[in-house]
């Protein structure tokens, strides 16, 4: 009931790369690709019965009706929508416990939790806390992570990858300048540093790599 401080399951979904898209193409071009990630995703909650709470700038916070629904939902976007040529990856964080609604927000434990959780993440990868797997069970297979200590919670906590069934969008290249998705034959173009060969979305994305080619490579390091 609306107000009570039930268990429900929260779904935080993170656009991977967003700033790095925004300064390597503009704000045009990436206010385009949230509104599309946005869309992409509103399309998938009535199959997962899941409810949008609200997009916060590149994200969005969904709630699901149970756990199990909540990681065939977190799967689907990962592995839809984050291996999508030229697409954005997603970060993804599930959590599960208290919140309470207070019109059309939620507030909560919960809810914090999975914002964090989906911090730690890496691009397609969906990562839940111990109260999620426990509530999921054997049915969705997951990878101990280990644990990790967030900012103003109290105690470390512990992750878990879902391991996702679907092509996962780790099997494409991505551009190291603004972190777009490429798949080998549609590559704007092509550069070799340090023996190892970087796709590029664009002319653009290529010449800010030459510029620079150690910065980005640090990076891209840094995201793997």
């Amino acid at each position: 009931m609306a107000g009570e401080a039930d268990i429900h399951t929260f779904v935080f979904a993170d656009l991977a790369g967003y700033t790095a898209l925004t300064e390597a193409h503009g704000d045009e071009h990436a206010a385009d690709a949230a509104a599309e990630f946005c869309d992409a995703v509103r399309m998938l909650l009535p199959e997962h019965d899941a409810e949008e709470v609200k997009a916060i700038g590149d994200a969005l916070l969904l709630r699901a009706s149970d756990a199990a629904r909540a990681a065939g939902l977190a799967e689907r976007i990962v592995s839809g929508y984050g291996s999508r040529h030229r697409g954005l990856g997603v970060c993804v964080g599930i959590h599960t416990g208290t919140a309470v609604r207070r019109g059309d927000d939620w507030f909560g434990s919960a809810v914090n939790v999975a914002s964090r959780v989906a911090e730690a993440a890496r691009a397609g990868e969906v990562l839940c806390t111990d109260a999620t797997r426990a509530a999921i069970g054997p049915a969705v297979p997951v990878r101990d992570r280990g644990q990790r200590k967030f900012k103003n919670l109290p105690k470390p906590v512990a992750l878990y990858e879902l391991v996702l069934t679907r092509r996962s969008r780790t099997e494409l290249q991505i551009d190291p300048v603004c972190r777009m998705v490429i798949e080998p034959g549609r590559a704007a173009a092509r550069r070799v540093h340090g023996e190892v060969e970087y796709l590029f979305c664009s002319d653009r994305c290529a010449l800010a790599f030459d510029r620079d080619p150690a910065d980005y490579t640090a990076q891209a390091e840094k995201q793997t």
